[in-house]
């Protein structure tokens, strides 16, 4: 079976280094912000264009801290997409917050402008503070359309990033645009731990200590809380693994790009949709989504031919239970709910062999005929 991700294999691609690195935190007698993680934060920095980088836990918290760090508060409403991982609202309604959701575009599958236009213009959200721009499966949002909007609003602008290590829109790199940005450094990400953890970065420096306070207590002197803070921090070993993958990842989005492009040329002309790239944008393709009205038909054949695949994901976050409340979408979401019937995402990662790769188009050409 070919994996639709598979983060032992980039273990085994790297594994002396990482060793190597694990080896050199358990020997120190140092586990929780030490020198790994100072080294990792500065290197991560640099890497995203970014002032600084804050590592926290999980991308999860990663985002609840960047909202609270910019003064959004309980009631506060804050404009996000329901076509994303539920992570993105769930930090909203952490802090109390309450989570607008506006349609995606259907080509990009991020946020679309005409929505969040509309949206402004309700009265509830007329009210909003804050807005969550995903940047899905490595594709960039519409910066150049959106943050104009929101500013022009005084909106504080949040990028989720969690999917879209190094993706670039006019040559200048994601979580850079807004305010705050956040990451994920789950295994499956293009930047991954073999964890979990996360990072807030941000430009404006000023921001910097009141997120460094955010992730431990609101500490400024051990055991003294000057503000409410928690517990999410970065620990050294996934400092160390991630400082290792950071060494490789324009090489992994490269590959990324490389495969995403053979999948392209070979599934030109079937019966799928398949992603579309903005010209302007440089893809990391986190995922490599495709988009058909038989899609769980088309992910049965394929697991009988031995090809993994998800859904990622099958249903809209105003869809589910938690989320249900319908004054949470005060605007349609017509694209959001297509597409969460027939989006499929077909194996992605960059230690997939060029025979592999061949092997799921050859499957995938098997499976629309039948």
């Amino acid at each position: 079976m070919i994996l639709q991700s598979n983060p032992k294999a980039a273990y085994l691609e790297r594994r002396k280094a990482i060793d190597a690195a694990l080896a050199r935190v358990l020997e120190s007698g140092w586990y929780i912000l030490g020198r790994e993680v100072e080294g990792f934060e500065a290197e991560f920095a640099q890497a995203m264009g970014a002032n600084w980088a804050v590592g926290v836990a999980n991308g999860t918290d990663a985002i609840e801290i960047a909202l609270r760090a910019l003064g959004i508060k309980a009631g506060d409403r804050v404009v996000t997409v329901s076509h994303t991982a539920v992570a993105t609202v769930a930090a909203i309604k952490r802090i109390d917050a309450v989570p607008l959701f506006v349609d995606v575009d259907p080509r990009r599958y991020t946020m679309d402008p005409e929505s969040l236009d509309a949206l402004l213009s309700t009265p509830d959200g007329g009210r909003a503070k804050a807005i969550v721009l995903v940047h899905l499966y490595g594709q960039p949002v519409d910066m150049k359309t959106i943050v104009p909007m929101a500013r022009a609003r005084g909106l504080s602008i949040i990028e989720d990033c969690a999917q879209a290590h190094g993706a670039l829109l006019d040559g200048r790199i994601v979580g850079t645009w807004g305010d705050l940005a956040c990451f994920s450094f789950y295994p499956t990400k293009n930047l991954g731990a073999l964890g979990d953890g996360g990072a807030v970065t941000g430009i404006n420096s000023s921001l910097r200590e009141t997120v460094q306070l955010l992730r431990t207590y609101g500490w400024k002197n051990r055991y003294v809380s000057d503000l409410f803070g928690i517990n999410s921090r970065l620990d050294e070993l996934q400092a160390s693994i991630l400082r290792v993958g950071l060494q490789h990842l324009n090489q992994d989005n490269e590959r990324r790009r490389a495969i995403a492009a053979r999948y392209n040329r070979s599934l030109a002309g079937i019966s799928v949709e398949l992603p579309w790239q903005a010209s302007n944008a440089y893809h990391v393709f986190h995922q490599y989504v495709i988009a058909t009205n038989g899609r769980n038909i088309l992910q049965e054949r394929l697991k009988r031919l031995g090809v993994g695949s998800l859904v990622h994901y099958p249903m809209a976050v105003h869809q589910q239970p938690a989320y249900a409340d319908p004054t949470l979408r005060p605007v349609d979401l017509p694209h959001t709910e297509r597409l969460v019937g027939r989006i499929l995402s077909l194996p992605m990662y960059p230690q997939l062999r060029d025979d592999e790769i061949e092997e799921v188009v050859t499957a995938l050409h098997t499976a629309i005929e039948d």
